[in-house]
């Protein structure tokens, strides 16, 4: 044989084995790409899925502190209905202290201070305002305003009906007379 065939058989061979080599690696990049693939797809699903419950636990929590808020409330439109027969006792009974037979309204009274625990056992707790207070728009609601001395203005002069809160939430705004 001559040297030109032998060197055409010769680098024939070294382009079989080649591609024979080559084969393996690009199956072995192809096989790197799809598990490259695979991880980054399995990374998206772990982040979707930390997400969702995520939002999931901040649902619970939302929905348990609702729950709990509407328990501590359930019963506002009731006891804001009755706040009228409080005002109606209390009234009563500061008239009936100046009559002379004030003695004989001693259970009027009795029931009074039983409504009034009852409903201070549900929660229900007056708003504590005086005459002399600086004026608070977001605590109190006033009716009218008055003229008043230069260290009676912004102060509450008057207050024409108490307020009520239940648990953390004012039901009723205490009505005031302010000073000008």
């Amino acid at each position: 044989m001559s040297t030109a065939k032998k060197t055409e058989k010769s680098s024939s061979k070294e382009k079989a084995k080649s591609t024979k080599k080559a084969a393996p690696k690009t199956a072995a990049a192809k096989n790197a790409k799809a598990l490259e693939a695979l991880n980054e797809e399995l990374t998206a699903e772990k982040d979707k899925f930390l997400r969702l419950f995520a939002e999931f636990e901040n649902y619970k929590k939302r929905t348990s502190k609702e729950r709990i808020e509407l328990f501590k409330t359930a019963g506002q439109e009731v006891i804001t209905s009755l706040l009228p027969v409080v005002d109606d006792f209390s009234r009563a009974l500061k008239e009936a202290d100046k009559q002379e037979n004030s003695d004989q309204f001693e259970g009027f009274r009795l029931i009074n201070n039983k409504l009034n625990e009852t409903l201070k056992s549900k929660g229900l707790v007056a708003v504590e305002v005086a005459p002399g207070d600086t004026f608070d728009a977001e605590v109190h609601e006033a009716i009218t305003q008055i003229p008043a001395g230069e260290e009676q203005s912004g102060k509450i002069i008057d207050i024409t009906e108490p307020g009520y809160q239940l648990g953390e939430k004012i039901i009723r705004y205490p009505k005031v007379v302010v000073g000008q």
